[in-house]
């Protein structure tokens, strides 16, 4: 399985990836670290995370109050 990001979710994630370099040293490697993470566990087992509305799952970010929707 791959991945692929919305356009306007990659704007997102740069954003914030940005916001957090601003913040803190470092703090942005935390925090894409912190989505690759999580792009992994879905791409390990898809169907861990349940459907919350139609077949859009989500997946939430450790340490980060981000998350990750995504169809399967």
């Amino acid at each position: 399985m791959s991945h692929r990001f919305h356009a306007e979710a990659l704007e997102q994630y740069e954003e914030a990836a940005q916001y957090y370099a601003s913040k803190q040293a470092d703090l942005d490697l935390r925090f894409i670290n912190s989505i690759q993470d999580a792009i992994r566990l879905i791409l390990e087992d898809p169907l861990r995370w349940r459907a919350f509305y139609g077949d859009i799952h989500r997946c939430f970010t450790r340490v980060f109050p981000y998350a990750i929707l995504y169809a399967v």
